[in-house]
């Protein structure tokens, strides 16, 4: 009986070494397999003293721009892959040693001409999370006589604000917000996040002239020495989106909006009560737009400081996206600077090239498919639709995600970077 025993517990041993190292060895191929099917995105430009192999610098842009089938192919087969990019923690590391962050992304060998010098530049950028894709936007459009207004989210990620803190620590033209914002969807606080940013702007020493607003999905495609050139053209004119609401859009200012807790994917946003609104304030005419925006200088002073834009900020505050009638408006009312009349016809977002977004229900009718994918009917772009993009017009677009497409965002800064220096090359030459 013993001996019977004993020999049980001996197979049961042995069952049980056979089965955790078959476990063992499955998981080790399993890890194998994932490493081999993952590509790792790291900031362009920061992958000369990276220990790992660069799938991206694979790829001929000029070739993506071009349309060859073969390159396209490889842009295609890298989306198939799990991309994993640089997380907060990282690039907080990352940039935590300005020298060193500093020269490898270049930022010393940023080239202006004597035209971009004399006409800065102001940007607010409101961001919340991804810190690797907010320092690539930041590079693209960074030079050292612009000003840059970073306004982070109360919610944001302890790292992820650690990095932007270090981005003001190592640029004395970027700056956080001095106020900073728990921003909600749909909500006043969204719109209160840019207000932060451009009163701060003002109160700069950069005499800037024109101020941009930026998300942190979008990317520009315009370099910086196009982007004066299109803003002079404005003649200090503001450029942005103004059409007359159609009856759907007055829902979103008719009735007065409480923020609550919701159970999908925003927790918290404005819900709609039985209670009418008030007309506006100073008769003003309701237009709707966008939150994006290209303002001047004297527009945005007259914002913080006339009594009409401060009765009308504080009237908006209980309504729906406030921010996609606020801008849209203000710039319709009579005499303030570089107003867009009231009369004129409607400026839609094709007409203004502050932002191209391609919505799905579009595609195919006032511009061709989106090659990546979508998201609550926006495109994310691809790398296919790089020649388009930077042919088409406008000065930035959304939406842009590297785990959805890297290739795209490689070429768009590589692209950039060339115009630039081609530029003034030949303002020198």
């Amino acid at each position: 009986m013993k001996r019977r025993c004993a020999v049980l517990h001996w197979l049961r041993c042995k069952f049980y070494v056979f089965a955790v190292s078959l476990f063992v060895v499955l998981k080790l191929a399993y890890i194998k397999i994932s490493m081999d099917n993952s590509i790792y995105i790291e900031p362009y430009d920061a992958t000369r003293r990276s220990p790992r192999a660069q799938p991206l610098n694979g790829i001929n842009c000029t070739a993506i721009y071009e349309l060859e089938p073969v390159e396209i192919g490889k842009s295609l087969e890298l989306r198939r892959k799990n991309i994993v990019e640089v997380d907060d923690g990282s690039i907080a590391s990352f940039t935590a040693d300005c020298k060193n962050y500093i020269e490898q992304r270049g930022y010393n060998e940023v080239v202006v001409t004597d035209e971009e010098c004399s006409f800065p530049i102001a940007y607010s950028l409101v961001v919340h999370k991804n810190s690797a894709m907010v320092e690539r936007i930041l590079r693209a459009i960074y030079t050292p006589h612009n000003i840059y207004c970073i306004h982070y989210d109360q919610k944001s990620s302890k790292k992820f604000i650690a990095a932007m803190k270090n981005l003001e620590k190592c640029f004395p033209n970027v700056f956080i917000a001095s106020k900073i914002e728990s921003v909600q969807y749909a909500h006043v606080t969204r719109l209160n996040a840019d207000l932060n940013c451009l009163s701060d702007l003002l109160s700069s020493e950069v005499k800037w002239k024109y101020v941009i607003n930026l998300c942190g999905q979008d990317f520009p495609l315009k370099s910086n020495y196009e982007l004066v050139t299109e803003l002079r053209k404005l003649n200090g004119a503001n450029m942005l989106e103004s059409s007359r609401p159609s009856e759907m859009k007055k829902m979103r200012f008719q009735f007065q909006y409480e923020l609550k807790d919701v159970s999908y994917e925003y927790h918290k946003m404005p819900v709609k009560t039985s209670i009418a609104k008030d007309p506006p304030p100073h008769d003003i005419e309701m237009f709707v737009g966008s939150a994006y925006f290209v303002l001047t200088r004297d527009f945005v002073s007259y914002i913080m400081t006339n009594q009409v834009a401060k009765d009308f900020l504080q009237w908006t505050a209980d309504t729906y996206s406030p921010d996609e009638h606020f801008w849209a408006t203000m710039a319709r009312v009579p005499g303030v600077p570089g107003a867009i009349g009231r009369s004129e016809p409607d400026v839609s977002d094709l007409k203004s090239r502050t932002r191209l977004v391609k919505w799905n229900y579009l595609e195919g009718r006032l511009y061709p498919q989106c090659t990546g994918t979508h998201r609550r009917s926006v495109c994310i772009y691809g790398a296919a639709e790089l020649r388009w993009l930077l042919e088409d017009g406008h000065w930035f677009a959304n939406k842009f995600d590297p785990k959805v497409d890297p290739v795209i965002i490689k070429c768009l800064e590589e692209k950039l970077e060339e115009k630039q220096h081609q530029q003034c090359l030949k303002r020198v030459s």
